[in-house]
């Protein structure tokens, strides 16, 4: 049953009632999710939006038009990001900031990222229909290039790299050719770093893209955090040999021995207190022929987890894992870093005003950790963060198959409103 978002009457009827005055229009935002998602729609009814791709650049002019009709003032900084602001009814105050990304995978879906800038959207549209506004200034950003080089973020929160040559394109695209290509400057990056009085707090709203919170049947998802992430090149080197000719006891089979790696990834996560993951999701075989003893293995180990001690742990039973296989099976094992990515801890007063509107509203909550990377886990490091998920069916996303209730995209929308006029009255 799709859940109800009638108000409840709580002790803090003031509130209650502010939030009954401004209701969201549940088909004008879902009108544009399909709208959206007619561009770049691929034939298996995926949706192929890749940043800076003529998709893109298109859906950002249709954006930009909507904003600017929803009395907006447009502006696009030197990162590429799409930014539209509603001025506050008190100078000075910094910004209340919301919104995401509406760029894509090579086959993605049609709610992930857009839903939460077309939310913050729709969360304009309704304070300027109203005739309300905010203490503080609203502003919805459509943040460039999140599924790829985060430019966009990054540059905001000043977390970019200064060396063009370590953004790597979907496109193969000169990062400073695709800046220009939709109104931003790379030459001139540095400007789009907001000064830390700039914004007071940053909220999106997200598909969470997995099954925990179908599962549980919760509607709304108050995140804990984005997680902190460690991966890792495993090299395994033993002797590729005749497949017919060597004995089982004289092989040093390097596939074999990547075997047993891969399953002891596994327990690792499965058996540490808590809920982390780890993943082995890339093995490459040499020789990689039907006749030979594997000789050399690389794999990928990818671990996260909110908590960066428990990174740690896990990386450190990792190696401890690969000295033991590595006696065992005769094979040279070499573990080499590819990158850390710190965790983003949510907000906790931005947390907490999450769950306070979700309550307000009878919605079923629980709280979960982002396993996957957001526009929030840049702006979190600089400024107040907090995160809302509504279910993703079957926890499908990234594919044809990603789809989230009209009716689930309406409350994670107006939870997000409320949680908004919450933040204005207490920040």
């Amino acid at each position: 049953m799709s859940p109800q978002l009638s108000v409840s009457r709580p002790a803090d009827l003031r509130q209650s009632l502010e939030t009954e005055l401004l209701r969201i229009d549940a088909d004008r935002l879902n009108a544009g999710l399909d709208r959206m998602a007619a561009i770049g729609t691929n034939s298996d009814g995926s949706v192929c939006r890749r940043g800076f791709s003529e998709q893109d650049v298109e859906a950002r002019i249709l954006l930009s038009g909507w904003m600017k009709d929803a009395g907006l003032d447009v502006r696009i900084d030197s990162a590429g990001n799409l930014i539209g602001r509603l001025e506050g009814s008190v100078a000075g105050l910094p910004a209340l900031v919301t919104g995401s990304h509406i760029d894509t995978v090579p086959t993605g879906g049609r709610y992930d990222g857009v839903l939460g800038v077309l939310a913050g959207l729709e969360i304009a549209r309704t304070l300027q229909s109203s005739g309300r506004s905010l203490q503080h200034p609203l502003e919805v950003i459509a943040f460039a290039d999140e599924e790829s080089t985060m430019v966009g973020c990054k540059g905001m929160s000043g977390t970019a790299s200064d060396n063009p040559d370590s953004f790597v394109t979907s496109n193969g695209k000169p990062i400073e050719d695709n800046l220009l290509a939709i109104g931003g400057d790379w030459n001139n990056l540095a400007s789009a770093r907001r000064s830390d009085d700039a914004i007071a707090a940053f909220v999106e709203l997200h598909v969470e893209q997995g099954g925990v919170l179908e599962q549980r049947g919760d509607v709304i998802g108050t995140v804990d955090g984005v997680v902190g992430q460690k991966r890792f090149t495993v090299v395994i080197d033993g002797q590729a040999n005749h497949a017919g000719t060597t004995p089982m006891n004289q092989r040093r089979d390097a596939l074999a021995t990547a075997a047993h790696v891969v399953l002891a990834v596994e327990q690792m996560a499965v058996e540490h207190p808590g809920d982390p993951v780890a993943t082995v999701g890339r093995l490459e075989v040499w020789p990689n022929a039907a006749n030979v003893v594997p000789g050399s293995v690389q794999l990928t180990v990818d671990l996260r987890d909110l908590d960066p001690s428990v990174l740690d742990q896990l990386s450190n039973a990792l190696m401890n894992a690969l000295e033991r296989i590595g006696e065992r099976s005769g094979c040279a094992i070499r573990l080499d870093p590819q990158f850390e990515v710190a965790p983003t801890p949510a907000d906790q007063t931005v947390k907490q005003a999450i769950a306070a509107s979700a309550a307000t509203l009878g919605l079923k909550t629980s709280s979960l950790p982002s396993r996957a990377s957001h526009d929030a886990q840049e702006i979190g490091r600089r400024w107040p963060m907090g995160m809302i998920f509504v279910p993703s069916r079957y926890g499908l996303s990234h594919s044809a198959g990603e789809f989230t209730e009209p009716s689930h995209c309406e409350a994670g929308t107006q939870v997000l409103l409320d949680t908004l006029l919450r933040l204005d009255r207490s920040l």
